[in-house]
């Protein structure tokens, strides 16, 4: 009896203890938890790590903790006893304590520095450079590049005049007969008959549904006959063939690491995906 009380102690300690053992105890994957009360799961693994600076404040995170007790259908009194109070400073209110400090103008004493410290990187006097030099080209005169191209033309240089004879379409080659073309005995044959093809062999039937994971993922699929094709939890780099009557009702609980084929397209998950957690139908 001395060795059940301090592990009965620890996973009373704190509450996000007592809702992992719960959860646990029962079997629930926490992807499957978060898909069911609609939120991330980086939120429910923040409660059950006790990592309450994650979260928004106390009092989001004593309705979190009280929704994930009703959904495993325990006690929130024991739970919520070990939450801090809703009156608890939250992170908005140290930010906006924050915000309360007086504005320093700037021009200060530590203005000029900050200008020589922008004025030493080479990067900024690359950038310099770099405009002084378009704005150089660009006040040269149209004039002077005509000149100055002019004088490196080769063509202009050298006197050449190029001249260009148009040629009379009724006008003919004549070829002479030294350079006629040879046709040799193989060419003059003729060709042989091209054997036909063999039809295509039909292309071999893809499932309706096709579901692959990269990493750990819920899936859960149910047709339009209310049959459930899928239902648990998905290992990474896991593929999985349903075929179903549609329309499908489909629910993801790890949708960044899912993707879904139908009818051998990508289904694209991202309007129906809320907190990574994707609920749609497939017709």
């Amino acid at each position: 009896m001395t060795d059940e009380q301090p592990q009965q102690a620890t996973i009373e300690s704190s509450a996000g203890a007592m809702i992992r053992a719960a959860r646990q105890a029962q079997g629930v994957h926490i992807a499957q938890l978060a898909a069911s009360i609609k939120v991330s799961v980086r939120k429910l693994e923040a409660l059950e790590a006790d990592r309450l600076d994650e979260l928004p404040d106390a009092t989001f995170a004593r309705a979190l903790a009280q929704t994930v007790c009703r959904s495993l259908k325990i006690d929130p009194a024991p739970v919520l006893a070990l939450l801090p109070s809703p009156g608890t400073l939250s992170q908005l209110e140290e930010v906006a304590q924050g915000l309360n400090q007086p504005f320093r103008e700037p021009g200060g004493p530590g203005a000029g520095s900050a200008v020589l410290g922008v004025l030493k990187r080479p990067v900024v006097w690359v950038v310099v450079l770099l405009v002084a030099g378009a704005a150089v080209l660009w006040s040269i005169p149209s004039s002077t590049w005509q000149e100055w191209l002019g004088r490196h033309d080769p063509t202009a240089a050298s006197g050449l005049r190029v001249e260009v004879v148009p040629v009379e379409p009724s006008a003919s080659l004549e070829v002479p007969a030294s350079a006629a073309p040879v046709v040799s005995a193989a060419a003059s044959a003729p060709a042989p008959a091209v054997q036909q093809a063999a039809p295509a062999s039909p292309a071999a039937p893809t499932a309706a549904v096709l579901v692959r994971t990269r990493a750990e993922s819920w899936i859960e699929i149910q047709d339009a006959n209310g049959r459930i094709l899928l239902s648990r939890l998905l290992a990474p780099g896991e593929e999985v063939s349903l075929d179903g009557a549609f329309p499908m009702r489909v629910r993801v609980g790890n949708a960044e690491a899912t993707e879904l084929r139908v009818r051998g397209q990508v289904f694209d998950m991202t309007p129906f995906r809320r907190e990574n957690v994707a609920r749609f139908e497939i017709r």
